[in-house]
């Protein structure tokens, strides 16, 4: 299958975006029933992670303690001002692999793809590979 590639715009400085709705177009637009779905984030100052999405506090709470363990405000010593958006980054992730089943995402029931924001507000992308099963 070809890969692709997902467009996400960020309005704040530390946000979680859910893009499963998303990655499920892209999934029907594939002739693919049974596989993986791998994503990737090519950036440095945000991550990807599978959470619960039905209570939109839960993303607040990520991010308040997030922002508990990763001081904002410490003697950092990268010049660009944005260690707490790495640091944060490399504690999600950059890549999440799902499985599919009868052309749906393997998801709980409870569960949502986020892009997980932490320098924004910004313009980023999501690279996505499906491969199928060969049952």
């Amino acid at each position: 299958m070809a890969p692709g590639t997902l467009s996400v715009t960020t309005s704040c400085p530390m946000q979680l975006v859910d893009i499963t709705s998303l990655v499920g177009k892209v999934l029907g637009s594939q002739d693919v029933s049974e596989g993986v779905c791998y994503l990737f984030n090519p950036h440095t100052t945000a991550g990807l992670t599978i959470n619960e999405g039905a209570d939109p506090a839960v993303k607040d709470d990520i991010i308040a303690g997030l922002v508990k363990t990763v001081p904002l405000h410490l003697a950092y010593k990268h010049l660009e001002g944005n260690s707490p958006a790495h640091i944060m980054a490399s504690l999600m992730g950059a890549s999440l692999t799902v499985f599919i089943t009868n052309k749906t995402l393997m998801l709980g029931t409870w569960q949502k793809i986020f892009f997980c924001e932490f320098d924004g507000p910004r313009n980023r992308n999501v690279h996505w590979r499906i491969i199928p099963a060969h049952l």
